[in-house]
This record gives C-alpha cells, structure tokens and sequence, in this order.
C-alpha cells in the first residue's frame, strides 16, 4: 500500500532492493491505473527484451500503454495487442509513422476491453482505419482523432456505425468534415464531449444536427470554427444537459448570441468566449440574467468594461475563474467590484490589462481563495 504512493520510477527502484520487496512492488494495486511507456525499436535485443516485457506488464495488472517510438509500428503495435489482452487504453498520439496498414494488422480481431484510444496526430490515419474500428472495438469510449487531417464525413459514418458506446469524441482540425458528418455521429446518444475545434466547414446547420440528436452532450468545443453564427448557439440553447461550450475565436457570435444561451435556462458551467470582439458588456448583463451556474467565464479581449462587470459579479457570486486578459476598458474599479462580490474566486487572468494599478491588485490580493493570478508583463503603476 506504501509503494501506491510512489512514482513510477520508484515503484521500479523499490522493487531492486530485495526479494520481498520486489515482491510487494509486483502486486497489483501498485500499479492500478498507471500507463505503462514503451519504446518500440527494431533490433533483435529490443525484440527478445519484449518477450519479456509484456509478460511483466500483465503480471503487474498494467492496462494502459502509450507508445512513444516513431518507428515503423506495423509489427509492433501487433505485438502490444497480443502480449496484453486485457489492454483498456491505447495512446499513438504524435506517432507519425503509424498507418492505415499498421492499424489493420493490430486490428485483426474483436478487442472488447480497448475503451480509450488516442490516434492525436497520426496524420497518416484515414478512414479506412475508423471502418477497421467500427468491427474491432465495440466498447470504445473515448476516440481521439486531433490531427488526424485525413479524416471525412464517411469515417464518422463508419464511426457512428459501429461505436456506441463513445462518450468522448476529439476531431480538432479534422477538417474534411462538414454538416453531413456531424448529422452522422447523433447517432452515437451516450456521446458526452465532443471537440470540433477548428473544423472549418461546420456551419449552424451542424449544431442544429447536435441539439437534435446528441441528448446526453455534456461538452462541445467549437472555437475557432468561423462559420458559426448566433443562430447556433440559439440551437445549444436548448440542451438542457450542457455544461461546457468554448466558442474561443469564433468571430461571428455576439452579444445576441450569448442572449440566446441565457434565454435556454441552461446549465453550462463553463463558458469560453475569448477573443470575440462582438461579445461586451451585454453578453455580461445576459449571463448574470440566465446562466445561474456559471463557475469559470473566459472573456479575454471581449470588448468589455466596468460597467458589464458589475452587471456579472453581482449576478454571480460563484464564480471560481474569471479570465479577462487583454480586456483593455477593465480598470481598478471594476477589479474593486470584483474582490468585494467574488469571494470564493480561486483564479483570474489580468494580462494584458493595461488601466489596471497596484490598487486594483491590491483589492485583488485580498481574495481569501486566490491560488492563481497571471498579470503576464503587466507592469506596476500608482
């Protein structure tokens, strides 16, 4: 039970030290949940080192691996299958090299334990590979496919298809998808997080698809995504399960937009609008007006002011992160506003700031929660 308390590479120095020890490092609990590093090579030492290597790993109850060669991993990604059967989470993230072929090859067979894989970057994966997947891991639940550029409405189809049970599905800048994929995926209802970052060629006809068929949706992550307007967010009004939307860069929603957000009675939580220049202070006066449960608000660069920072503090007094970085209208009064109505505030971002003095930060510094305050290069001024 002590050695659960060490770091990785201390439970491996421990276990060195006698037989009994060792012994005691090996039992299972030790490792619960730990993810398990592995260089991949082709030369034969590395190979009869493998022989080896998985057998410990099982013994040690390890269950998720993440790859971290380059290599060509046709082979050996055949091998990792194989040598853990019980394998839950699978990490490929920033692993080039890996291919259609090489996914095929590991593939071969239902692998009904895999619930987490991460195919982040692998920029070489097409749709080829979700069609293998659809077959091969029914009980998938978290899919990241960030990067994966390749990627078109026909692999989300196939993905749709044959994963039900996903819950998290990342597809930053996939950027060959479009309304039609979106409208694919609500069939996945147990969906709770779904990321379309930088996907371009979403428009509002997408989010219509999402309100209507992905009931559960907890989380989206739309920023960046240009072509959504506020009438998509009049959409995600009406989806009583959000919590967290990040519509960060998104340059066509407003102060109209974050009204319809307000109107739903919704639940979110978190809610990122950074760098919308069309959001100010009247997005402040609708989310202290509607969105009752707002603990974390990003508004870095929104054309805001005192005035709406009023408006918000007052409204809600839970807030537990306030980012208005770069809000150039804040001064000293509004900071004055916020240490007397926020005090339960762990985290704020000033940078950028520039109206703000030493006596704005002083009312700041006062905040009995405060664990987080990023001024950047702001420089002292009375």
């Amino acid at each position: 039970m002590i050695f659960t308390y060490l770091d990785v590479k201390d439970k491996g120095r421990v276990s060195q030290v006698c037989r009994k020890w060792r012994d005691a490092a090996y039992h299972r609990i030790v490792w619960r949940g730990v993810e398990s590093k592995l260089h991949l090579r082709r030369s034969s030492s590395c190979n009869t080192n493998r022989l080896s290597l998985f057998p410990s790993l099982v013994k040690r109850g390890i269950r998720r691996v993440q790859i971290l060669s380059h290599v060509n991993l046709r082979r050996s990604l055949k091998e990792v299958i194989n040598g853990i059967p019980d394998i839950e989470s699978l990490n490929l993230s920033g692993c080039f090299n890996v291919t259609d072929t090489g996914l095929a090859h590991a593939f071969t067979k239902e692998i009904p334990t895999l619930t987490v894989l991460n195919l982040s970057l692998c920029k070489q994966v097409t749709d080829s590979s979700l069609s293998r997947m659809s077959q091969s891991l029914p009980n998938l639940e978290v899919l990241e496919l960030g990067g994966c550029s390749f990627i078109t409405n026909a692999g989300l189809s196939y993905i749709a298809w044959g994963l039900k049970r996903l819950k998290v599905l990342n597809l930053r800048s996939c950027r060959h998808i479009g309304d039609q994929g979106i409208n694919s995926i609500t069939l996945l209802v147990r969906l709770e997080f779904l990321d379309l970052q930088d996907c371009q060629k979403l428009t509002d006809l997408s989010l219509s698809h999402v309100s209507n068929g992905l009931v559960h949706l907890k989380g989206i992550n739309l920023s960046f995504c240009g072509s959504v307007t506020d009438t998509g967010l009049r959409f995600l009004s009406k989806m009583s399960s959000l919590q967290d939307i990040n519509l960060r860069s998104c340059d066509n929603i407003s102060d109209i937009g974050i009204g319809y957000l307000a109107e739903g009675g919704s639940k979110i939580e978190t809610l990122d609008a950074s760098f919308c220049e069309r959001v100010g202070d009247q997005s402040l006066v609708h989310m202290s007006q509607g969105l009752f449960h707002l603990k974390n608000v990003s508004l870095s660069a929104c054309n805001i002011s005192d005035e709406g920072l009023e408006r918000l503090v007052t409204g809600l007094h839970e807030l537990v992160t306030l980012n208005i970085g770069q809000c150039i209208r804040v001064s000293d009064k509004g900071l004055k506003l916020i240490a007397e109505n926020l005090r339960g505030l762990c985290c704020i971002d000033l940078y950028g700031c520039t109206k703000i003095t030493t006596v704005g930060l002083e009312h700041i510094m006062q905040l009995p929660k405060l664990k987080t305050l990023n001024l950047g290069l702001w420089q002292k001024r009375r």
